[in-house]
């Protein structure tokens, strides 16, 4: 089981990115993934969720209405829309899952929102 996450970059205040987070060795449609993100010097914080169980997607309160997290089940990824991204956003964003017992995250893409 592995999780790539990619997608990161340098980008303006106002601008946008597409993170993706590949799966390989199980089927990703049948588990809850979520994106993280970590900036320096604060705790990881969860951004948003796309559940097995629920089709309406989870967003936290800093970036509902700015991103949207998608599935793409033909590629086996799943895919985080940052749009009117603001340099609060910067951070390394990583994407996770819990297969069975076991938690697996992505290695992490950074994120820079600046002019």
């Amino acid at each position: 089981v592995q999780l790539q996450a990619c997608g990161g970059g340098l980008v303006q205040p106002g601008g946008s990115l597409r993170l993706s987070c590949a799966a390989s060795g199980f089927t990703l449609d049948a588990y809850s993934i979520i994106w993280f993100r970590q900036a320096p010097g604060k705790e990881r914080e969860g951004v948003s969720c796309v559940s097995s169980a629920d089709p309406i997607p989870v967003y936290s309160d800093s970036v509902k209405g700015r991103f949207v997290i998608s599935r793409d089940n033909a590629k086996n990824t799943v895919y985080l829309q940052m749009s009117s991204l603001k340099p609060e956003d910067t951070a390394v964003y990583y994407c996770n899952t819990k297969v069975s017992i076991f938690t697996y995250w992505g290695q992490g893409t950074q994120v820079t929102v600046s002019s």
